[in-house]
């Protein structure tokens, strides 16, 4: 049994009690990639200022995993060495003015990212994974949700090896690049926690639709796999335009971008993830044909992609203050799920279905040593608490 007295652990312990806001905010982000499977280049522009709710003074910390600086600026003027500092695997500007771009250049490695949290390498292809604290992997940056910036994103990488490159937000044109590269760049119009953010790159082909909002927007509509695995997408598209034609009717929420991708590959570790404009499933949650698919398959496919769709306005338009809020994101998401799961059949047997996976997970959950409140007091990992209780109990 843990010490609950035991300073070691304590040191450990992320507490809701010591939570204070951001010293310093980001209005927006450029980023660029040139995608290496070992030695990827990733430059960022971060455009800096002075929390007014802060306390004043004291440096502009940065979250990172230890990633070599190649360059480091304010304002376009290289930073000496006596402006900043590591402290652990983050760093730390020191005396920054109120204002102002900071440029940070970094090189990491995709391919031997074996955690795949941040930007791996898989059978080729890019993914990235960053809930709830991978982006400090990608680049340095304050990785918490508190801290919501507009994001731009360009990614530069091999044609023939990666002749998809997506990410957040709507794509600009294509441009050809000498010796068989291109690159391309997408923007997110939308302010957003970095733990939203998503790449995905390499040889993916598409089923490809689109959908009309209520208010005439003609959203393109792309589900994203390996070639091979397009015909078995249907039944997910369908998901999807029901998904986003009941979030119109029942809660008057409206899609807000020009493109909603889907990427499904088996390389990905989690079940799904809601990144802003670019869902990433594994396919488990995407593919399906009726000669292997059972009923279950397409509920849990209908289920999982409106979940995580319905995260567009319960989770990323309207986010957590900081960790302790998850189920605040998860539990209201749940609870809209359920609601379409009970308007697409019988209601009585879709809520059946609901409380007895409650009382199978979260019930027992509750009554063994993992028991913990919807709204955790503290954490040592937040990646523990993706659980029944967050979820289920949270809807």
């Amino acid at each position: 049994m843990h010490d609950v007295n035991d300073p070691a652990r304590a040191a450990r312990e992320t507490r809701l009690a010591d939570y204070r806001p951001p010293a310093f905010l980001i209005d927006s982000v450029a980023l660029e990639f040139i995608l290496d499977p070992t030695a990827t280049v990733v430059r960022s522009r971060l455009a800096v200022r002075r929390n007014p709710e802060a306390q004043p003074g004291g440096g502009l910390r940065l979250d990172g995993a230890g990633q070599p600086v190649r360059a480091i600026g304010w304002d376009g003027v290289p930073l000496g060495d006596n402006r900043w500092h590591r402290d652990g695997d983050a760093l730390v500007i020191i005396d920054p003015p109120a204002s102002g771009v900071l440029s940070i250049e970094t090189v990491i490695d995709p391919a031997a990212n074996s955690e795949l949290s941040g930007l791996y390498l898989s059978n080729g292809a890019f993914f990235t994974q960053c809930e709830a604290e991978g982006f400090r992997r990608i680049t340095y940056f304050p990785d918490r949700p508190d801290v919501m910036a507009r994001f731009s994103v360009t990614i530069t990488a091999d044609a023939s090896t990666c002749p998809v490159l997506l990410s957040n937000g709507n794509p600009g044109p294509a441009e050809t690049l000498p010796g068989g590269r291109h690159r391309i760049t997408w923007t997110d119009p939308h302010p957003k926690p970095c733990y939203l953010f998503a790449l995905v790159a390499g040889d993916l082909v598409a089923l490809h639709d689109s959908f009309t909002t209520r208010s005439g927007r003609r959203v393109a509509l792309a589900i994203w796999v390996r070639p091979g695995d397009e015909e078995r997408c249907d039944h997910a598209m369908r998901s999807l335009k029901k998904a986003m034609a009941w979030d119109e009717e029942v809660f008057g929420l409206e899609y807000d971008l020009d493109v909603f991708n889907i990427a499904a590959v088996s390389d990905f570790n989690m079940g799904a993830m809601e990144n802003k404009g670019l869902n990433v499933f594994n396919t488990k949650y995407i593919l399906a044909r009726p000669q292997t698919a059972t009923d279950a398959d397409y509920q849990g496919i209908e289920s999982v992609i409106a979940h995580e769709y319905f995260h567009n306005w319960t989770g990323n338009r309207v986010t957590c203050r900081d960790w302790f809020q998850l189920s605040l994101k998860e539990g209201l998401t749940v609870y809209r799920d359920q609601e379409f799961t009970m308007d697409q059949g019988s209601r009585a047997v879709a809520r059946i279905g609901q409380v007895r996976a409650l009382r199978a997970a979260q019930f027992r959950e509750d009554q063994g040593p993992l028991a913990h409140p919807v709204q955790p007091d503290r954490y040592e990992a937040i990646d523990n608490f993706y659980t029944a209780t967050i979820y289920n109990k949270g809807a």
